[in-house]
């Protein structure tokens, strides 16, 4: 507001200093007309002011004003005297307006105490502004850490409402206790770790277990983003965590959550750098180097990249993995009970989930409970969660989408191709479902395995079935109809990755034994890899790669050929149907002898 109350304020001094006067509309002349005007008796009035003489003139029975410039004529006087009138009783009145000087006080007033306050009214106002991008309520707030502050009574989150992550809680459990009874600990001579570090794939629950420490221990809670610390100026971040740290200090015994705190938290530069993440991550090391962990406040830190951090601050290091089997049913649990439902089958959901966190769960019973009011039910059924499941992975139904009959056969054959490959040969997941309904994730069909139970360990010849199976699609296009589509794309990229990690990662191969040729760095965000061997040994991992899924393109061609008539009911079954079900496949399968290889 400071900003417009300036500019008011330069307005009215604008009107004080130059006052509108109404006048009439003045036309320009040259001197030369207006002496004209006067030898002629047509001017009535003259004025002259600021080197311009103002004039009026009675032309065709109206008067005129006009305005020309004053020149250094001596006889203007004498002229505008001896004038000839037709009026003789009227003469041509004029005169020289003397400029009227304000008084000094109202010229310091407005030469110096006026801009100095409009100065002061803008500079406030930026001020704000700078003070709102660096968290503070004002310019000088700089130091202002804008963490949000819960009160022990503001966090309802325990234990109870953390499933799937047993090992964490254990963890974390001694935490609690220190903050409950820090006497017993203290006695010994221990003292309560400086830090916890939360670390895991997204979406494993990372910020609600430490809202849920927060709760079990009923003290405040400070929770903060570390991308919140980098600010516009250098040294803000640094004013930030300071001021973070003071007010934990005051309110102990207390716990700090720092979110995202590879944002900051990163290893330090070999160079010599002074920018803002610098010297935020040198005062939260310092900050953290000097606490002192019997005052009861215990900092929590979450992060999806370990690796980027620097080590030896944080004493504890929490894994905050993906669930288990038994994990995926506790966290479903959890979540159904904000619903209503009946009859769920917990284990063939925990099972077709495979690989999903907390939050995709948790979104999953979210899908399942909005599908149920789209259907009109009252309550969440088995057969809504398996929607949802593969709504949320594989994208929702194209109700819209109509393929050709073509286009229907290649995508049956493709599919079934796939169902029948894994069907007949030994370690391979079940059959569950398969469909010809296109998705919105761009998939045409899709046919879902479901493993009867967790796997934790893979031979070789489970990671070489599943490159088997990923070609029968292929396989089953080449072989029923004669041509390959581009609907084996997806099939080409997991194969080819999971041939490459056999031979780099693994050590499943006969020519490099157990030699590493590959790193994984940001294994939590999907993974980035990098060969560690010179060009020569990577031409050759290319040559072992194709060999490996030559091999496995080949045996899915040869399990296809072998049982092609089972193939041709199950694919004329699935045109009509759309959708089928891993019993109703395995009622084909039954039909002739079980040959698995």
């Amino acid at each position: 507001m400071g900003f417009f109350w300036g500019i008011l304020i330069v307005l009215l001094l604008n009107g004080l200093i130059f006052p509108n006067i109404a006048q009439r509309q003045i036309k320009d002349t040259d001197y030369g007309t207006f002496i004209n005007k006067v030898d002629s008796g047509l001017v009535k009035e003259v004025a002259i002011k600021s080197g311009h003489i103002y004039f009026t003139a009675e032309e065709s029975g109206k008067t005129n004003a006009y305005q020309t410039g004053a020149t250094n004529d001596p006889q203007l006087v004498d002229r505008l005297l001896n004038a000839d009138s037709p009026n003789e009783n009227r003469k041509i009145a004029f005169n020289q307006v003397v400029p009227q000087e304000n008084s000094p006080i109202l010229n310091f007033l407005l030469m110096w105490i006026l801009p100095g306050l409009i100065f002061y009214l803008i500079w406030r106002q930026a001020g704000k502004s700078l003070g709102r991008l660096g968290g503070g309520g004002n310019f000088m707030s700089f130091g202002n850490s804008g963490a949000k502050i819960y009160a022990e009574s503001d966090i309802k989150t325990t234990f109870a409402d953390v499933a799937g992550q047993d090992e964490a809680k254990e963890t974390l459990k001694e935490i609690v206790d220190f903050l409950h009874n820090p006497a017993k600990y203290t006695e010994i001579g221990a003292s309560l770790p400086k830090g916890a570090l939360l670390v895991g794939p997204p979406g494993t629950g990372k910020t609600l277990i430490a809202r849920a420490v927060a709760g079990e221990a009923k003290v405040p809670f400070f929770a903060i983003s570390g991308s919140e610390f980098v600010q516009m100026f250098v040294g803000m971040g640094a004013a930030k965590v300071r001021d973070l740290f003071k007010q934990a200090n005051e309110k102990a015994p207390c716990i700090i959550f720092i979110d995202e705190i590879d944002a900051i938290g990163k290893r330090r530069d070999t160079g010599m750098g002074n920018d803002e993440r610098e010297q935020t991550l040198n005062q939260l090391l310092t900050e953290m180097d000097g606490f002192d962990g019997r005052k009861g406040v215990v900092i929590l830190a979450a992060t999806n990249r370990p690796e980027m951090l620097r080590p030896g601050r944080f004493d504890r290091r929490v894994q905050m993995e993906l669930p288990d089997l038994e994990g995926r049913k506790a966290i479903l649990a959890v979540h159904l009970k904000k619903v209503k439902h009946e009859g769920i089958d917990m284990d063939i959901v925990a099972r077709a989930t495979a690989g999903s966190s907390g939050a995709e769960l948790a979104n999953i019973v979210n899908e399942a409970a909005l599908r149920a009011v789209r259907m009109g039910r009252k309550s969440v059924t088995t057969s809504d969660l398996e929607e949802s499941v593969e709504t949320v992975l594989a994208g929702a139904q194209k109700k819209n989408a109509v393929l050709s009959a073509t286009e229907k056969k290649l995508v049956a054959y493709h599919e079934i191709g796939h169902a029948l490959v894994a069907a007949m040969q030994t370690h391979s997941a079940p059959v569950h479902k398969i469909t010809i309904i296109p998705r919105t994730s761009g998939a045409l069909g899709y046919t879902m395995q479901v493993d009867s139970g967790e796997h934790f360990l893979l031979d070789k010849e489970e990671l070489f079935n599943r490159i088997v199976t990923l070609t029968g699609g292929r396989s089953a296009e080449e072989i029923v109809c004669n041509t390959v589509t581009t609907g084996a794309s997806n099939d080409i990229e997991q194969a080819t990755k999971l041939a490459r990690a056999m031979i780099t990662r693994y050590g499943m191969s006969g020519k490099y034994d157990m030699m590493a040729l590959e790193t994984v760095s940001n294994a939590y965000l999907g993974g980035d890899s990098s060969l560690t061997c010179s060009s020569e040994t990577a031409s050759d991992i290319d040559k072992e790669v194709l060999r490996v899924i030559k091999e496995a393109h080949e045996k899915a061609k040869r399990i296809i050929s072998e049982h092609i008539d089972i193939m041709h009911r199950a694919a004329t079954f699935l045109i009509e149907k759309e959708t089928i079900t891993g019993n109703e496949f395995m009622n084909f399968l039954k039909q002739t002898p079980e040959q698995k290889s």
